[in-house]
């Protein structure tokens, strides 16, 4: 028997103290007052507190800009390329199914597809989990409604299906089963129910970046910092300090910049360089960017960090990106969405499928090597249809176009595909 925090101040059944914890994943779950996860709970307010000092909580985690950086990169990626149900015999899109305008355009009556699949993407990035309440009208799933997960838990029965109890407020506890929950789940997992959060696991680096932030916002509130110094030979007179100390307020601000500056009484400027240690504070910053981007999975030249121009490699980085971090993401959509949104008869016909072309497509040039070949020119064999690429290129089909080379009716032995000079 699992329990929340307030369900321990209501046990009265001394034999509920053997119990077990099991399947929390990251939810605050606990078996009593001897559980350390409890104490924990309490000293951080739970919260993932770090040995930096940070607290980390999923709000404090999204103003770290390379948190919001990663998140917001994946969830974007994900809301806006397109989610098709196709059948899996021709691979056609299935749009008479009722599944295809939730998934591809109205998930509920108040979100577009990419609002609903960014939200949902993003809190499974950073919660593990995320949820979405399906709402049908017979067995037609009609709308996805998400669900916060600080209201949701996860549990599992006796006879291992799993159910969900929603908190609804003044309403009470909803029990959902698992027929009616959308459940996505990030794919690492201590329990096999819950996902692991990505921002648990990299607390420490978060916190740690979090700390170098706040040390840099106070040396530049409360710290002296200063550009260089004026060394005078001897004693300075009052007088030459007094025009010396007006000049310097008037040239103050970043509109006097580069101004050349008169001294006094045979005075020398010598600016300051930049120290070790503020060099090593810089390199700390930069350094924690990667650290906290890691267990995201994205590049480090998509974070805007990296000093190499990539120019025509940016083709290959896009392809780098979704084959190691998007891809995973994409399998469990997909199998979210088989699992709980199609029946088992369903399943045997249909499949959906993130289109990501566009983000794989190189260059234009590429591109057009890319159907010459699909097409048979250069004496390939031919394995595209004409309006394939078109409609990859977001253009329409055309009934008036020529057979490309090498797609012939007559074959290239027939005389009437070649022309006499």
């Amino acid at each position: 028997m699992r329990m929340g925090i307030l369900d321990i101040f209501r046990r009265s059944d001394a034999a509920d103290q053997t119990d077990v914890r099991a399947m929390a994943g990251d939810a605050a779950i606990f078996t009593g007052f001897d559980d350390p996860a409890f104490y924990e709970f309490l000293r951080s307010g739970g919260s993932a507190l770090t040995a930096s000092g940070a607290t980390i909580t999923v709000r404090e985690a999204m103003r770290n800009t390379t948190v919001l950086r990663c998140v917001s990169l994946i969830a974007f990626s994900i809301g806006m390329l397109p989610l098709h149900l196709q059948r899996k015999a021709d691979k056609a899109k299935a749009d008479d199914h009722p599944l295809f305008r939730v998934l591809h355009r109205k998930p509920n009556a108040w979100q577009t597809a990419f609002e609903f699949r960014s939200l949902m993407q993003q809190r499974a990035l950073t919660d593990g989990d995320a949820f979405a309440l399906i709402v049908r009208s017979g067995n037609k799933v009609t709308q996805l409604v998400p669900l916060g997960g600080d209201r949701v838990q996860v549990r599992q029965r006796d006879d291992w299906a799993l159910e969900y109890p929603v908190d609804r407020g003044k309403n009470g506890t909803r029990v959902v089963p698992q027929g009616d929950m959308f459940h996505l789940r990030y794919g690492l997992s201590a329990d096999g129910i819950t996902g692991l959060s990505l921002v648990r696991q990299a607390a420490e680096a978060i916190g740690l970046a979090q700390q170098a932030e706040r040390a840099a916002a106070r040396m530049f509130r409360n710290g002296m910092i200063i550009g260089g110094a004026l060394k005078h030979p001897g004693k300075l007179s009052p007088e030459a300090y007094a025009r010396l100390k007006a000049g310097m307020n008037e040239d103050a601000g970043a509109e006097n910049a580069h101004k050349w500056k008169i001294l006094e009484e045979g005075m020398e400027l010598q600016p300051f360089s930049q120290t070790g240690q503020q060099g090593q504070a810089i390199e700390q910053r930069k350094h924690q960017i990667e650290e906290a981007a890691r267990p995201f999975g994205v590049p480090r030249p998509l974070l805007g960090v990296d000093d190499t121009s990539w120019g025509s490699g940016i083709d290959v980085l896009g392809q780098f990106f979704v084959r190691y971090s998007l891809n995973p993401w994409f399998e469990a959509w997909q199998q979210a969405i088989e699992r709980s949104l199609l029946t088992d008869a369903e399943a045997d016909f249909y499949e959906a499928k993130f289109n990501a072309g566009a983000l794989l497509r190189g260059s234009m040039k590429d591109q057009a090597e890319f159907f010459a070949k699909g097409l048979g020119s250069g004496g390939h064999t031919p394995w595209l249809h004409p309006d394939e690429p078109r409609e990859w290129m977001d253009m329409p089909a055309r009934d008036d176009l020529p057979p490309a080379p090498g797609q012939q009716t007559g074959g290239l032995n027939d005389p009437d595909n070649y022309v006499s000079v």
